[in-house]
């Protein structure tokens, strides 16, 4: 099933070369929209003077550190070949990697934002979901992943996130309301509430 995927966006990829360098530009240079997102979600913590959204945010960037680091020893561990080893007859766009496929990098990194911003805004989350789902459909486009890597990946990443919010969003909202009252309080807010 893995691999009948992989051929059928691979012959979607073969039909619209216009798309090429959208795609793959995405693929290699997407990460930095993530940032970007994480960026937007404390800005928005920020503005809004939540202790609990801004510790949402912290929750968010430590999730994306915390699941890439994860992520690479089950990579080691699957140690599956990239699609354009062992399917020599796909068209390729990645730049050819010398690590393995599973599960995605991108899409670990791509799933724990999404999934850690969700709990900072319903709407940033989405919007950082449907880009981390686009990621995911890109690295198979360009031939770097099966579609197993990514969806493991996603998986991989939102579980993270989702761990890291239940053990450290308490704590993290208590630290949030610590640095309001010190000379710090600018990157947290003007005004910081402590809902509940």
């Amino acid at each position: 099933m893995d691999t009948t995927w992989l051929y059928a966006i691979n012959r979607l990829a073969r039909a619209t070369g216009w798309a090429h360098p959208l795609v793959l530009g995405y693929a290699d240079f997407g990460v930095a929209l993530f940032a970007a997102f994480l960026v937007v979600g404390w800005w928005m913590a920020r503005r809004r003077g939540s202790a609990q959204q801004m510790a949402a945010v912290w929750c968010a960037g430590l999730a994306v550190l915390a699941a890439v680091a994860i992520n690479q020893p089950l990579v080691a561990l699957a140690a599956r070949p990239r699609p354009y080893t062992a399917h020599p007859d796909l068209l390729i766009l990645a730049h050819r990697s010398t690590d393995w496929s599973f599960p995605s990098d991108h899409a670990t990194m791509a799933g724990a934002a999404a999934a850690g911003l969700w709990f900072a805004s319903r709407r940033l989350g989405q919007i950082t979901a449907v880009a981390a789902l686009f990621m995911a459909f890109s690295r198979v486009y360009i031939g770097a992943h099966y579609p197993g890597d990514v969806l493991a990946g996603l998986a991989v990443g939102a579980a993270t996130a989702i761990i890291v919010y239940a053990l450290a969003h308490r704590r993290l909202t208590r630290l949030a309301a610590l640095v309001a009252r010190t000379r710090l309080r600018p990157l947290v807010a003007g005004r910081l509430a402590v809902a509940g």
